[in-house]
């Protein structure tokens, strides 16, 4: 395993409380990353920071050791509501950050609520209403219990948005300004603002509500990890499982994800996956919340190595020891592309990230490789790479979306539908007089 790329800025350096750095060293962080090294003095000193770094590089523990300063720092009075929150994009990424924050502030004083959709609504509801310090979750079921009066935005003293460009994509950007609007005004609060890109949209916002932030770059040069070895071939359509089944032969990887474009394709490589003797767990948009973490918690422990996933499991995502990422489908989005290959190699670990030019979407590596500054070595297809026996997986019923009761579109009852009148517009349109079925010539 390589080193990650880490500064000579030590934590212990820092304006960091001796129990913070406790549980730093316990968790083995020593010396600071560079987006840590770049933004933590600023925001340990209440001042705002719009930062940007590659997913991976350290962003969550840079926003959480922030957070966890400041609100020790002003412990004078007991506030019964939440003084700090921390909003992502999606569920996974709010899970993560919770675990990260239980870790980090381990020898805090300090409680955390933790809310996102999909499951747990009476259990994430009844938490809220103890005295939490730090709400970390997902916007639109914060805004829920909000408008249920479960809690007040009047005491926050720490606004954190994570994979802010995320949240454009996603169309949270009204309910992030929702619950911006219903906070003390942005200098009687520190806001600290991280996103893998620092587009126009994201910087328009980060001075909106923000109290004059620091933007702070790191350039991809810096942060982008030498040990992702990037490789790709070119297969037609009808090799790219053949490939696929002969690369996981050749580099038996430890763990890895394979990420393709649509569901109906995750669906068939799944089944052609599991047919040739893979055990595979998928990962889609529509698969249920507490099915999602079931199959994220295998993967994490080893029950299954192999995880095929659409663009939702691209962001945000701490897995460790990925070896090995497979685009199987390349992103039609260059950022995806970032985004997806950030899953092996976290924090400098090694890793191969392999990807196929195929017919589909060839158009996309020119943009992809403009995008990462650099070319992506493409490598032949040989013989041995190829699985000349693929087992066919046996033919299934196609898979049926589950919707639940309460979301069916109402029916009619059959007795109550009145077949439609035919009324004509006006005499001219009127059907003639002449009889509906005109007897036929008598034959000679």
């Amino acid at each position: 395993m390589k080193k990650a790329h880490l500064t000579e800025t030590r934590f212990s350096n820092l304006e960091l409380s001796d129990s913070i750095i406790k549980s730093l060293k316990e968790a083995g962080f020593i010396n600071c990353t560079p987006i840590q090294d770049k933004s933590l003095p600023l925001a340990l000193r209440d001042k705002d920071v719009a930062g940007q770094a590659q997913t991976g590089t350290g962003k969550t523990a840079s926003f959480l050791l922030a957070t966890f300063q400041r609100l020790i720092n002003d412990e004078s009075e007991q506030i019964k509501n939440p003084r700090a929150l921390i909003l992502a994009p999606t569920r996974e990424l709010a899970i993560q950050i919770h675990k990260d924050a239980l870790v980090l502030g381990k020898y805090l004083n300090l409680k955390f609520a933790l809310i996102y959709g999909g499951t747990d609504y009476q259990k994430q509801l009844d938490k809220l209403k103890t005295n939490v310090d730090i709400i970390i979750g997902t916007p639109g079921r914060i805004i829920d219990f909000y408008k249920q009066g479960a809690f007040t935005l009047e005491n926050i003293q720490v606004t954190v948005m994570d994979e802010a460009d995320r949240m454009f994509d996603l169309g949270f950007i009204k309910d992030i300004r929702f619950l911006l609007r219903r906070m003390p005004p942005p200098e009687k609060r520190l806001n600290l603002l991280f996103s893998a890109t620092l587009s126009y949209k994201v910087t328009e916002l980060a001075y909106e509500h923000m109290n004059n932030p620091v933007l702070i770059r790191i350039e991809s040069e810096e942060v982008t990890s030498k040990a992702i070895n990037q490789i790709a071939y070119c297969p037609a359509n009808d090799q790219k499982i053949p490939l696929l089944l002969g690369l996981l032969k050749y580099h038996q990887p430890q763990r890895s994800i394979v990420f393709v474009n649509t569901k109906r394709c995750a669906e068939r490589l799944d089944d052609y996956l599991e047919a040739n003797g893979y055990k595979v767990a998928m990962l889609s948009g529509d698969v249920p919340q507490e099915k999602r973490q079931r199959l994220l918690n295998d993967f994490q422990e080893n029950r299954v190595t192999l995880l095929i996933a659409t663009d939702v499991a691209a962001r945000g995502l701490h897995i460790p020891d990925v070896s090995h990422v497979f685009n199987y489908d390349l992103p039609q989005d260059v950022e995806d592309y970032v985004h997806r290959i950030g899953r092996t190699a976290r924090f400098g670990a090694s890793g191969e990230a392999i990807s196929f030019i195929c017919e589909e979407y060839a158009y996309s590596m020119p943009d992809i490789e403009d995008y990462i500054g650099e070319k992506v070595p493409v490598t032949s297809i040989t013989p041995e790479l190829l699985v000349e026996e693929v087992v066919k997986p046996q033919r299934k019923e196609p898979r049926e979306r589950v919707v639940p009761h309460d979301k069916r579109a109402p029916q009619r009852p059959r007795q109550d539908r009145k077949p439609r009148e035919f009324k004509p517009k006006s005499a001219e349109a009127a059907p003639s007089s002449a009889p509906e079925n005109p007897p036929l010539p008598e034959t000679p």
